[in-house]
């Protein structure tokens, strides 16, 4: 077992536990989250290459690192659209349910491709073990869902949240993907390249609401709170780069370990977000927290 990478993965645990609890927290458009979220990190990256004098990456390196980047952001710019969706109502879906969902999008996709394209848990029982985990885990991700009454209009809202978390899982899974094709590098020399891919993504974003919608972001306090949030996401971000790397835990476990954070992330959205729950519910979603926790343990202990 890798210990450097297991702290790498906990990092990641931390940061994506709170992330989107405080992007539903703080509000504003989904425009206003995923520039809060990807200068937030920016700036994280430039302290931190600068206190560690790490040099700029060049070549494939740098454009592999810096458009994993921008598909991030663009995975999440749709993530955050599925927060503040709402039904016929206006009951709004919320982090504590599309979170689950699009976890358990990401933790397929990108199982499947760390183990058939990239050798993650090669011998024969690891590949057995490992895939059981993930079904275990989808299993929790939907008892995480659970609504003990429920509507024609939750059901709705529920369905469009689904194709738009399937469209974010592009990005989501390029962001993944891409650096494990980098070489002679490693996650903490490739995280300011991949904070400038989100941070370009960001400020265009911004700019193209200020032009076509005419709303300034720019000068709505709104979008500073949520480079706060930001700062929770970089520390998730550099500890899943690192982990994730081959010489750590590789895709496949250290994807699935940081995972784990659907655990705070459903909890504090429920809690913070002043989400009712009943006493069947509540019963329900700690079933399947445990059931991700339990699995995404078992990953740590397979054999690449």
């Amino acid at each position: 077992m890798n210990m450097l990478g297991l702290f790498f993965s906990l990092l990641a645990i931390i940061g994506w536990s709170a992330y989107p609890t405080l992007v539903s927290y703080f509000g504003g458009k989904p425009v206003q989250g995923i520039f809060g979220a990807t200068w937030g990190t920016f700036i994280v990256a430039i302290v931190l290459s600068l206190v560690m004098q790490m040099p700029m990456l060049q070549g494939a390196n740098f454009w592999l690192a810096f458009f994993s980047g921008a598909a991030w952001a663009f995975g999440n710019v749709l993530t955050i659209m599925a927060f503040g969706m709402k039904d016929q109502d206006g009951n709004v879906l919320g982090s504590a349910k599309a979170m689950p969902i699009s976890t358990a999008f990401q933790i397929t996709a990108n199982v499947v491709w760390g183990v058939i394209m990239l050798g993650n848990w090669g011998p024969v029982s690891s590949k057995v073990y490992g895939f059981i985990a993930v079904v275990v885990i989808l299993v929790g991700a939907y008892m995480t869902t659970y609504q003990e009454k429920k509507s024609a209009g939750n059901m709705q809202l529920l369905m469009k949240a689904v194709g738009v978390l399937l469209i974010a899982q592009v990005g989501y899974s390029l962001y993944g993907i891409l650096p494990q094709y980098t070489h002679g590098t490693d996650g903490m020399h490739m995280f300011l390249a991949q904070a400038m891919g989100m941070a370009a993504f960001g400020l265009i974003l911004g700019i193209y609401e200020v032009a076509k919608n005419h709303n300034n972001i720019f000068q709505q306090s709104t979008t500073y709170k949520q480079i706060f949030s930001g700062f929770f996401f970089a520390m998730a971000a550099l500890g899943y780069l690192v982990s994730a790397q081959p010489a750590m835990l590789g895709l496949a476990t250290g994807f699935v370990l940081s995972q784990v954070s659907i655990v705070g992330a459903t909890i504090s959205g429920i809690l913070v977000m002043h989400t009712k729950k009943t006493n069947k519910e509540w019963l329900v979603i700690a079933i399947g927290l445990i059931l991700i926790v339990i699995a995404a343990a078992v990953t740590a202990f397979l054999k690449n």
